[in-house]
């Protein structure tokens, strides 16, 4: 027996319900990575509980790790009790624990609270990404994963706005910024629980190309992840995307500390240039997933988007230590943001559509099984990546991410897919 709130749909939903139902999929990747935000009380709480950077970056590493395993996790569950059934609690779970997060007053609650809140968030973030995938044919499927990457962006310019706003009415206490994510959070779920629905193990088996009503009844068995595991191709996504992902984490977790120590700007300046950075990737990501779609071309996006950063990323190193002025280091940056976003989405279209290729009713395990990969590298990225820079500056580290990029586009000669359009059939004689 289903939970309440599980919606099964056994008709494919089409035109205004479906764009819907991605709304809400793209809402709970909003919410799950909010309710886990924690860079905006990071100073404050760091002041609070006497906790070196050295020691939050360990706490760090071992709660991504945690957070990778449940991503491999839930994503095979998902397939096999569905999509919503998994989410929803995820999601509500993790919320309230933003109230336990306001209780903490060490450092060792600090990492059971993180802890348990990763461990939960991991498997929720793989299913929004298998439910975009359910409800995004392979015509609009870039541009649906396009809007799905605006659910981080979307939760760090929400919690940093809502800090921004509330900080001085508490006094500058981190603990109400807790308190104020997970009601939000709380409140954000409870729309979703209104509104989400999930295809049946019928509908997610199938491979849609274009928007089609496909009613069925058929009960299937789920399928078997070992299915996925013999495909080189498939490693080869996972294992290059995880080089590709250096880079962007790079920038996503020391962005800043990146710009404030290599080119003196301050805090203020350093966040004015990533936000336009990610402003530009966002609106990249979009445009470059709808043409994508329209031309039904993954591949060529993604070499092109690879090739550019490789390029770009040199520019910026070129520029450490130059003596380089701050409207040529705005102009780098935010191409290398803008340049990532045209890599990423026809990529991840790529992944699952070969995914799909092999095995429809495996797109959670999948996904999963590339989260868990990615976690796994961040916690190395972690630990790691300050070693390096106090020894060779930022410059060597940038060089570890631009192999990664390089390790990407090898890796591309063994993805599926066309290089370029197919030509219109001839008409019979």
């Amino acid at each position: 027996m289903k939970p309440f709130y599980v919606r099964e749909l056994t008709v494919y939903p089409v035109g205004t319900r479906r764009v819907r139902l991605l709304a809400v999929a793209v809402l709970a990747s909003l919410v799950a990575n909010f309710e886990t935000t924690l860079a905006t009380i990071l100073p404050l709480l760091r002041e609070d509980l006497d906790m070196s950077l050295e020691v939050y970056g360990l706490i760090a590493a071992l709660s991504v790790l945690v957070g990778g395993l449940s991503a491999g996790f839930g994503g095979i569950l998902s397939d096999r009790w569905g999509r919503v059934t998994i989410l929803v609690p995820t999601l509500t779970v993790t919320a309230a624990c933003n109230f336990l997060l306001a209780t903490v007053d060490t450092v060792g609650g600090l990492m059971f609270v993180r802890c348990l809140m990763l461990f939960i968030e991991g498997a929720a973030i793989t299913i929004t990404a298998s439910l975009v995938r359910d409800f995004s044919p392979r015509v609009g499927r870039a541009q649906a994963f396009g809007f799905w990457t605006w659910g981080p962006v979307g939760a760090s310019f929400l919690a940093s706005a809502i800090a921004s706003l509330t900080l001085p009415m508490f006094g500058n206490a981190w603990q109400s910024q807790a308190i104020i994510m997970g009601v939000v959070s709380l409140v954000l779920c409870a729309v979703i629980i209104w509104q989400i629905a999930e295809p049946s193990a019928a509908l997610r088996a199938q491979v849609m190309s274009a928007e089609v009503a496909v009613a069925t009844e058929e009960k299937i068995d789920p399928g078997k992840v070992r299915e996925l595991l013999r495909h080189p191709h498939l490693w080869a996504h996972v294992f290059g995307n995880t080089g590709w992902q250096v880079l962007y984490w790079t920038f996503a977790i020391f962005g800043q500390t990146l710009l404030v120590d290599s080119f003196a700007m301050s805090a203020a300046q350093a966040n004015g240039v990533v936000a336009f950075g990610i402003v530009l990737n966002a609106a990249a990501v979009i445009v470059v997933g709808r043409v994508s779609d329209r031309l039904q071309l993954r591949k060529p996006f993604t070499l092109a988007g690879t090739v550019l950063t490789i390029a770009m990323l040199g520019v910026f190193v070129a520029l450490i230590g130059s003596g380089a002025s701050g409207p040529a280091v705005v102009a780098v940056y935010a191409a290398l943001f803008l340049v990532l976003g045209v890599a990423y989405v026809p990529w991840m279209a790529n992944f699952s559509e070969d995914a799909e290729d092999v095995e429809p009713r495996l797109q959670g395990a999948a996904l999963g099984l590339w989260g868990m990969v990615v976690r796994i590298m961040i916690v190395v990225l972690l630990l790691v990546s300050p070693q390096v820079v106090a020894a060779g500056g930022w410059s060597a580290w940038l060089l570890v991410g631009l192999a990664g990029q390089v390790v990407f586009l090898v890796s591309m000669l063994a993805f599926r897919g066309r290089w370029r359009t197919a030509r219109p059939a001839s008409a019979p004689v």
